[in-house]
């Protein structure tokens, strides 16, 4: 790897599920989105439900869905631990129409028992896997 680019590695419970170099990185953070480029300062963030960007050395960019974790930043090395991924190709359109609707209906019930944080989590997440599921 060259001082030119990022090491850009983004790992789930189910294992690596990205390992590539890039030209830039931009994730979702719990304060904003945080865009990187090489030498970027050491650091460590949250990151929140969100599409992570990379540009590869190709110009080509790479998108995944994340879900919850944290970023490191530490000598042109990007660490992305998160709770779950998805590449755009693999969103099932249907599945995240159906993901949405239950959780607008879950958020309309009014019920005591709902966890309303919760429920707007999962609105918001349903949202934007079907929304990058209909940009393929």
């Amino acid at each position: 790897m060259s001082t030119s680019t990022l090491n850009l590695k983004v790992v789930s419970p189910q294992g690596v599920l990205l390992e590539t170099e890039a030209a830039s990185v931009q994730f979702p953070g719990e304060d904003g989105l945080y865009g990187l480029l090489p030498r970027h300062a050491a650091m460590t963030a949250l990151t929140e439900s969100g599409v992570l960007r990379a540009r590869n050395s190709a110009g080509e960019e790479v998108e995944l869905l994340i879900h919850d974790g944290f970023a490191q930043v530490q000598d042109n090395q990007v660490t992305v631990l998160t709770r779950s991924a998805e590449k755009p190709e693999e969103i099932d359109l249907d599945r995240a129409e159906r993901a949405v609707e239950r959780a607008r209906e879950r958020l309309l019930a009014h019920k005591s028992e709902v966890d309303l944080v919760r429920a707007q989590m999962a609105l918001r997440r349903a949202l934007l896997r079907e929304r990058l599921a209909r940009r393929r």
